[in-house]
């Protein structure tokens, strides 16, 4: 295998092994997608990526991280999407949405007005959790949700799943990681609950695999449904690669065909190594582990270390983030550095040597 072969999930055959990672652009109104959505995706579409993926799409207006994400928590959000999808795929991708809840990370600025909490009388909400714990002292202390309220997650992320599919995306990953609601569930270090959905590793789990069971039950079989995780908090006493294994296992029963390996993000200033390919290892061990597709992110940017990671078996699909920022033609780049045959748009067939 290498990073230009195809690789098919369900009914869906991506032309290479290259997957545009989620990235918050925090340029939104309403949760709504705009020209900046349809520039920013579809540019890296043209550059040859097989899997374009939004950002982090909020499946309720609560669980946004700013007041400027997107969402699809909307009917009317919709009709906007379409265009976008259809550009996407008129130039050989495919186009994935990424659904989240922010939980207790929710309502903040963007990071380039400071990201710090914005309260309701500034345009901000009330949070929400599993416990009423805060991320940090700059962020707000969350709600505690009522199993009623989790019920309505629940209802809430299958319908958004559901406006997806009429707004054109054909891959759908459910964002359990980085600090987010479901990771805020699963990691020891932020539920301090007692009842069904604490506790225990099965009741840390239970929302994530309910949120995986609603969604599957409304996505079309025949398209891939992708969940990213944090494999880790890389702190003493919280969530660890054992336990990713064991939720890989759990989600993949569910329908779940790509496990995303990310790591962190659940408490500040974890000592995280960030190196070239650090979360590698984790894609790799939940592959063998629990015998289900992987896809392996962070601090991949060179073509040969991509081609290393699907040549060795240690992931199905490689997602980059920042190194495509740099450079949107990357996977053309790549294609003649790694030998292959990119997939050129006719109109830039001029510059291909």
């Amino acid at each position: 295998m290498n990073l230009f072969d195809p690789l098919t999930v369900r009914g869906v055959t991506l032309r290479n092994r290259i997957g545009v990672s989620p990235m918050c652009e925090y340029s939104s109104d309403d949760g709504f997608a705009n020209d900046w959505h349809l520039v920013h995706l579809g540019s890296r579409a043209v550059g040859g990526a097989a899997l374009v993926c939004t950002e982090a799409a909020a499946v309720t207006a609560q669980g946004r991280i700013s007041p400027f994400d997107l969402g699809m928590y909307r009917d009317d959000h919709v009709a906007l999407w379409q265009r976008i999808t259809a550009f996407i795929e008129s130039q050989g991708a495919v186009a994935g949405i990424q659904l989240a809840h922010a939980g207790r990370k929710a309502s903040t600025a963007r990071p380039w007005d400071g990201g710090a909490a914005v309260d309701p009388a500034h345009g901000g909400w009330e949070i929400v959790g599993p416990s009423a714990l805060a991320f940090s002292d700059a962020h707000a202390v969350p709600h505690a949700l009522s199993v009623a309220e989790i019920e309505a997650v629940v209802a809430a992320s299958a319908s958004a799943a559901a406006r997806a599919v009429g707004a054109g995306f054909r891959v759908a990953e459910i964002h359990g990681a980085h600090g987010y609601l479901l990771h805020n569930f699963y990691s020891p270090l932020s539920n301090r609950r007692d009842d069904a959905y604490g506790g225990s590793f099965e009741n840390r789990t239970r929302l994530f695999r309910e949120v995986a069971d609603a969604v599957r039950a409304v996505w079309p079989t025949e398209l891939p449904l992708f969940a990213r995780i944090s494999a880790t908090d890389w702190t003493d006493g919280g969530w660890t690669i054992d336990d990713s294994v064991a939720l890989a296992r759990m989600l993949h029963a569910a329908g779940v065909d790509v496990i995303d390996c990310s790591s962190g993000g659940n408490v500040p200033r974890a000592p995280i190594p960030s190196t070239p390919g650090y979360q590698v290892p984790f894609a790799a061990r939940v592959r063998q582990e629990a015998s289900v597709l992987t896809a392996a992110v962070g601090l991949i940017t060179e073509p040969q270390q991509a081609d290393a990671i699907i040549a060795n078996g240690e992931a199905d699909l490689v997602f980059l983030a920042r190194e495509l920022l740099r450079d949107p033609y990357w996977p053309l780049r790549a294609a003649r550095v790694l030998g292959h045959e990119g997939p050129w748009p006719s109109q830039y067939l001029r510059a291909k040597l």
